[in-house]
């Protein structure tokens, strides 16, 4: 049986070394509870959202791996220079992901290592591309919602009546709907906010058709011994048994309880997101158009259509709940007062 020649030995002994070196790196990493737990605490107080607060821990673990396991503590401008900076070019990403990641990493020097970020010299930024959004005719809107049946179709024709972003209508519990008044309170939108938007008339029958089933469905959660729902913020503490309550329970939720391992505890959540969007792009692929139709598509739509109808843009930016009236101004550069609304002189002839 041959030897292995000497200088294969030395090169695995090297990557054996190299291997318990970024494993210690990474134990390290792991066993400093105070970094992550204070990371995502620090987020917390701050009533960032749940989803922010997953996205910007994601991007600080990937900040770290990119480093080799180095502490941030060890690291500074130049390290958050070369990660953002690869990130542009070599991961290739849009201006907004790579903000993300800049504003994730911000968080974590200023609020948990106490250290300002300086000047972070050449940083090389991901050039923001100037993009309409894509926008459907009515008539293309029609023809999605045949191809879409029951609570589905409910809840597209909701998220485009009403302006609504995707997990703004997955969001809704019983007490944000007005029948009377005919209006919908959108609670905690983006940013934290709540806003107040119309209740379309043609949806107001069914709606209250669909929230009769979901009543019965809680009612025989409730003899079940179940019935709990999750309650924003600490109003499960402030208010014993409100969790049980009508007035909490989802608009939409889920066909199966979840369950807790531990206590035994059942409930229900609202439909994962996963679920209408597959329904919307299955609805899509049957209506036969090419176009690249999401769930934020019909609120693009409803916004356009909105001004299209003479509406105001400000009242169009109160209904969509922009802070900054340019991010609603985008709607009026797919109105018919550009190329579509000109008359070609081909056409002339």
């Amino acid at each position: 049986m041959s030897k292995i020649p000497l200088y294969m030995q030395e090169d695995a002994k090297r990557k054996q070394l190299s291997k318990r070196k970024h494993d210690s790196k990474r134990e390290q990493i792991r066993n400093d509870k105070s970094l992550m737990s204070r990371y995502r605490g620090a987020l917390r107080a701050r009533h960032y959202s749940i989803r922010t607060e997953k996205t910007y821990s994601r991007w600080v673990v990937r900040f770290i791996q990119f480093h080799n396991m180095k502490h941030p503590e060890d690291m500074a401008e130049r390290e958050i220079n070369a990660f953002l900076s690869h990130l542009a070019v070599k991961g290739r990403v849009s201006a907004s992901t790579q903000n993300q990641a800049l504003a994730a990493l911000l968080f974590l020097y200023r609020n948990i290592i106490g250290r300002d970020v300086g000047d972070l010299g050449d940083l090389i930024r991901a050039r923001k591309p100037e993009r309409v959004p894509v926008v459907m005719t009515k008539g293309e809107v029609k023809l999605v919602l045949m191809q879409l049946h029951g609570r589905d179709r409910l809840m597209v024709e909701l998220i485009y009546g009403c302006g609504l972003r995707l997990n703004e209508s997955l969001d809704l519990r019983i007490c944000d709907l007005d029948f009377e008044r005919n209006q919908i309170v959108v609670r905690n939108g983006k940013g934290g906010k709540d806003r107040e938007v119309m209740l379309p008339g043609s949806l107001k029958i069914r709606l209250q058709e669909h929230i009769k089933a979901v009543q019965k469905i809680h009612r025989s959660d409730l003899t079940e011994g179940f019935g709990e729902v999750v309650l924003p913020g600490a109003l499960d503490r402030k208010f014993l048994g409100a969790t049980r309550e009508w007035r909490w329970q989802w608009v939409f939720p889920q066909e199966r309880r979840w369950s807790d391992r531990k206590t035994g505890q059942q409930g229900r959540h609202h439909l994962h997101a996963t679920v209408l969007q597959r329904a919307i792009r299955r609805a899509v692929d049957r209506s036969g158009l090419t176009k690249r139709i999401s769930c934020h598509t019909f609120r693009h739509s409803f916004a356009t259509h909105l001004l299209e109808g003479g509406y105001d843009i400000r009242t169009v930016q109160v209904l969509l709940g922009h802070k900054d009236l340019k991010t609603t101004m985008i709607y009026t550069h797919v109105l018919n007062r550009g190329p579509g609304g000109v008359r070609s002189p081909l056409d002339e002839l």
